[in-house]
């Protein structure tokens, strides 16, 4: 083992990791920056399908320094990746899914990106292999991004580059009490309290495996643990975030992307147990959380829905995902002199608990193949103009003359 600290940690956990992790593995040593600069921190959590073995096997004829932890089945992935931080000797920790392979220069951008923009976190391109990924954030690289006004705050799963001077400094590990979501928590933590989040965009460092034997991880587990995941995001988020714009928009991510899908169309083929259940586990989250500008952030339907939840009426909330199991398209209508648009949705037209305001569009929306946007001063103006159009030929049809209004010199 070299006395040098290497610039790069790999931690990895695995658990019945095979066939993926031979891939995974040779991504590593295929790596363009030299395996003196790296090192592995190998943890084998309790698996019985030759994982284990097969990383000693690796460990005794690798270049790279490798250390090989066999311990019992923790049941789940933050206890192998807490134990592969607490051996790291890294100036930068990356933590690698046994399922999942890098790029060829990966490490080495990500390193030289962290170098020269002095960031504590930094992102390297994922794409997909056999699933989807994330790519909002991927458009172009960013020395420093913005954690408000980018879309860097939709992507926190755990694979990134992290400096590990932040990590020990704040005394960061993954909560072991969560069993779904620990990433996420982690990640927004790194990005709240380090210093500035980097990200490369012009090379693929990340590909993220689909596993077709139904063993991966982020696939399993109650819809109970959905709401311990979201509610430790959103407590961290009002910890660090005061109230305002932007926390509004940092909740945006644990609401849409961690609550919202329990509240989908598949809601309608469960039980009334489940549904009610559901309904408890989420009203606390939006009766502290919950805030008019983080609503007019949100889809009309993502906002029906929540509100629906805030309200206790299943009753309105289970008539909404109907019309949207049934594929239905919300029709566009226009009120009032500024011209705005809202989307007539079931219990259109106002109700105490689904205010005329809940309908209104305020993000750019699809419906069908037509994107609508949200009326904006220009869009306005033209429809004052149309207004007044109208009332002057409703003038002329009376025998009445209605002068235009003089230009602006």
């Amino acid at each position: 083992m070299s006395t040098t600290a290497p610039d790069v940690t790999v931690v990895i956990g695995a658990y019945e990791a095979m066939p993926y992790l031979i891939r995974c593995l040779e991504s590593v040593e295929a790596q363009t920056l030299p395996a003196a600069r790296m090192e592995i921190v190998a943890v084998d959590d309790g698996s019985t399908d030759g994982t284990g073995e097969y990383l000693e096997e690796f460990a005794a004829r690798t270049s790279i320094d490798m250390r090989v932890v066999r311990q019992e089945n923790s049941g789940g992935p933050s206890g192998p990746r807490n134990v592969g931080l607490g051996l790291a000797r890294g100036r930068y920790v990356f933590f690698l899914d046994a399922d999942d392979y890098f790029g060829e220069e990966a490490l080495e951008r990500m390193v030289a990106m962290g170098d020269r923009a002095g960031t504590d976190v930094v992102l390297g391109k994922v794409v997909g292999v056999n699933r989807g990924a994330a790519k909002s954030m991927w458009k172009q690289t960013v020395e420093r991004a913005d954690l408000y006004s980018s879309n860097i705050k939709f992507t926190l799963s755990a694979q990134k580059l992290f400096r590990r001077d932040l990590l020990e400094r704040l005394g960061m590990r993954f909560d072991e009490e969560l069993k779904t979501g620990e990433d996420a928590l982690f990640t927004m933590e790194a990005y709240l309290r380090g210093n500035g989040v980097s990200v490369v965009a012009d090379y693929t460092c990340y590909y993220l495996v689909g596993r077709d034997d139904g063993k991966h991880v982020t696939k399993s587990g109650s819809y109970v643990l959905r709401f311990d995941s979201a509610r430790a995001l959103m407590e961290l988020i009002a910890t660090h975030v005061p109230p305002g714009p932007k926390r509004d928009v940092l909740m945006v991510r644990p609401f849409v992307i961690t609550l919202l899908p329990q509240f989908g169309p598949a809601l309608l083929r469960q039980s009334d147990e489940v549904r009610n259940k559901k309904m408890e586990l989420a009203a606390p989250l939006l009766e502290s959380y919950w805030s008019p500008g983080l609503g007019r952030r949100l889809k009309v339907n993502e906002r029906l829905r929540l509100l629906c939840v805030s309200q206790g009426r299943l009753d309105l909330l289970l008539d909404i995902l109907q019309f949207m199991r049934d594929k239905k398209e919300p029709r566009p209508v226009r009120k009032g002199l500024r011209g705005r648009l809202y989307l007539v949705y079931p219990h259109f037209g106002g109700t105490a608990e689904l205010p005329l305001s809940a309908y209104e569009l305020t993000v750019p929306e699809w419906i069908g193949r037509k994107r609508v946007d949200v009326p904006g001063r220009q869009s306005t103006a033209v429809f004052l103009r149309r207004l007044a159009g109208k009332a002057r030929r409703t003038a002329r049809s009376a025998g009445l003359h209605l002068p235009r209004r003089a230009h602006k010199v």
